[in-house]
């Protein structure tokens, strides 16, 4: 059996236990072509927690989340609102890489509900074993694993949320979303927007 459903996630206690194991997960497709899984990283303490998509091509090869482009661009805005990095625990919704080749490049595609689904054991007990005061959910894919739901961001951004486990869940832009607006114009207002989104999880975390 692949592993995610040969094993009972729910029973281990420990997160460096968990992400030992999903390094071994073969459960959907997606596993056989990535490098490496990309587990979430973070202090188990950690009262703030994000949620993104799935690893990029640079997560796939450094085996870390959020460490590319948008990673970088993350953790400017994580800085510049007062939030270190190494407080948070950041994770995504998928823990491999989902790509396909072109001209000896490999292009990120959306992950689907069969690799969500595959990997929800593991968020799950991501969650569990932090339990965050905030759960931030950083684009829509990730939004809607957590809500369950279809999620349009412009409708659900930028208000607390109640989750199925009591925490509290705030809904924003990935930050990959910042680098593809076509203008520097763009690029800044949607930038200035998320960084408002942050003051508001910090403002949260310590009211």
């Amino acid at each position: 059996l692949p592993l995610a459903e040969g094993m009972d996630i729910e029973r281990i206690t420990a997160l460096p236990a968990v992400a030992e194991a999903a390094r071994s997960c073969l459960t959907c497709a997606m596993a056989h072509h990535a490098t490496q899984t990309v587990f979430g990283e973070g202090p188990t303490t950690a009262s703030l927690m994000f949620v993104g998509e799935q690893p990029g091509d640079q997560e796939d090869l450094a085996g870390r989340p959020f460490v590319g482009p948008a990673g970088q661009l993350f953790d400017r805005a994580l800085h510049e609102v007062g939030i270190a990095r190494d407080d948070v625990y950041v994770t995504n919704t998928v823990k491999h890489f989902k790509f396909f080749n072109r001209n000896d490049r490999r292009i990120h595609q959306k992950a689907g509900m069969e690799e969500i689904r595959a990997c929800a054991p593991w968020l799950h007990a991501e969650r569990r074993l932090v339990r965050p005061r905030l759960l931030v959910m950083l684009g829509a894919t990730a939004a809607s694993a957590i809500l369950q739901r279809s999620v349009v961001i412009g409708r659900e951004r930028s208000r607390p949320i109640t989750l199925d486990d009591g925490t509290c869940g705030l809904v924003t832009v990935h930050p990959s979303f910042l680098l593809r607006q076509p203008t520097e114009d763009a690029r800044s207002r949607e930038y200035l927007r998320f960084i408002e989104d942050l003051r508001l999880a910090r403002s949260l975390i310590t009211s």
